[in-house]
């Protein structure tokens, strides 16, 4: 595993992984201390500026955990193309209604059926802290050959990427 503070190459790479998987599970601790996970749509990921958005509802669960205690993950998982992605961040509840507006997608209503006027709908930000991602090679014929090789050379950079990403801010 290397790690390295957010160079603009490494970052271009997880944005990319992320829009490739783009349902996040997001992971928020309730009041009880146990973990909760949900998946949840991923917004914007076109200009990242460290922070990804969401769009939920101001009285859910989620919001509510996320009020009291605001550090989240957030997990990307594509086991077809070898793809994986976690990221620690800080979250908070965006009530802007024109930012709400700007993150409106049609797949969103169907959670929110009066539109994106809905006072209940609201935008979620996670300040992305630090992140990890897994790529191996797309194919899998080449994801056999670099476990072959793995086991055979006891090379397990054959299996791909492996990086830790700290995100200045």
């Amino acid at each position: 595993m290397h790690s390295t503070t957010g160079s603009s190459t490494d970052l271009h790479k997880l944005i990319d992984l992320i829009r490739d998987v783009k349902i996040a599970m997001l992971t928020s601790r309730a009041s009880d201390g146990t973990m909760h996970s949900r998946p949840l749509v991923t917004l914007e990921c076109e200009d990242f500026d460290g922070a990804l958005w969401f769009l939920i509802a101001a009285d859910s669960e989620k919001a509510l955990e996320i009020a009291r205690r605001p550090q989240v993950n957030l997990g990307y998982s594509n086991p077809e193309d070898g793809k994986y992605v976690s990221v620690s961040g800080v979250a908070e509840i965006i009530r802007d209604r024109t930012r709400v507006r700007e993150l409106w997608t049609p797949i969103a209503k169907i959670f929110f059926p009066r539109g994106p006027d809905d006072p209940n709908l609201v935008a979620l930000k996670v300040d992305v802290r630090s992140a990890e991602y897994w790529s191996s090679p797309s194919s899998r014929a080449q994801r056999l050959l670099g476990m072959a090789k793995a086991v055979l050379k006891g090379d397990a950079g054959a299996l791909g990427d492996n990086k830790t990403i700290d995100v200045a801010h």
